[in-house]
């Protein structure tokens, strides 16, 4: 069986320069790995021209990227973080590869891995996932006239986002965060991939941004929902382990990438 097609979904506001040391690593195991850049993550030099793109806008182009994939004949394991779970769940609709088998089709979705993702039931948005760890902070994001979302205390963002690196250099990838859609996370879920795939989670427990309760509460839904065990990793890091302990994920994600191998 050839290995499967590796396609990560990021954070909000998180370009794939994010993981580019993850995808680095997995990629000495032999996969194919690319980071999206998905319509609700703004550009380098603010908010994307145009209304704000919303989840389902995120949804159709994961699907577009998986689509292009599975008609080449590629298993495709999405791997998502923080956010970038809504939209992935959304996107599995049809794509998996046991839907595309039925239809006489090769390749398609075989898995789900979400990184201290948040993974909503259907019919609600990731806000309601979205419960802090952080309480009594002042606002870490502010919805601008725009409709898009910055950080404008690259201190109090360190400190939440990037707990466990050292201050400054918490705020050197504080910067680098960029404008994100805020109506992208209004956005009810209408489709509940995870009970299409397998489903593995990463919990991380210091995450001062999703709280570690909230990520195995999600965990505990979609076992409900989907009557399948999810296979659950934990990794001792704050909301970005993709920088501050990659060789985690790597590990993560390969050990999870060889279960479909």
């Amino acid at each position: 069986m050839s290995k499967p097609s590796l396609v990560i979904v990021p954070a909000a506001s998180a370009l794939p320069l994010f993981y580019q040391t993850v995808i680095n690593g997995v990629r000495q195991h032999g996969y194919n790995i690319k980071a999206l850049h998905i319509p609700s993550v703004g550009l380098v030099t603010g908010a994307r021209p145009g209304n704000p793109p919303n989840m389902y806008d995120d949804a159709a182009f994961i699907s577009s990227h998986v689509t292009d994939l599975a008609e080449s004949g590629h298993d495709v394991l999405l791997i998502t973080h923080s956010y970038g779970g809504t939209p992935a769940t959304e996107s599995v609709r049809g794509l998996s590869k046991n839907e595309r088998l039925k239809q006489g089709k090769t390749g398609g979705i075989v898995g789900l891995a979400y990184m201290n993702s948040l993974v909503p039931e259907v019919g609600r948005p990731a806000t309601s996932t979205a419960g802090s760890a952080a309480e009594g902070q002042q606002p870490l994001m502010v919805v601008g006239e725009d409709g898009w979302f910055y950080y404008p205390n690259l201190t109090l963002t360190a400190e939440i986002v990037f707990s466990d690196l050292p201050l400054e250099e918490g705020k050197h990838w504080s910067e680098k965060l960029v404008k994100h859609s805020a109506t992208s996370f209004a956005s009810n879920l209408t489709y509940g991939g995870y009970k299409d795939v397998p489903v593995s989670y990463l919990v991380a427990e210091g995450d001062l941004s999703i709280a570690p309760a909230t990520q195995r509460s999600q965990i505990d839904m979609i076992e409900r929902v989907s009557g399948n065990k999810v296979d659950v990793w934990s990794i001792n890091s704050g909301h970005a382990p993709s920088i501050s302990q990659p060789q985690h994920v790597i590990d993560f994600i390969v050990g999870v990438a060889g279960k479909f191998t």
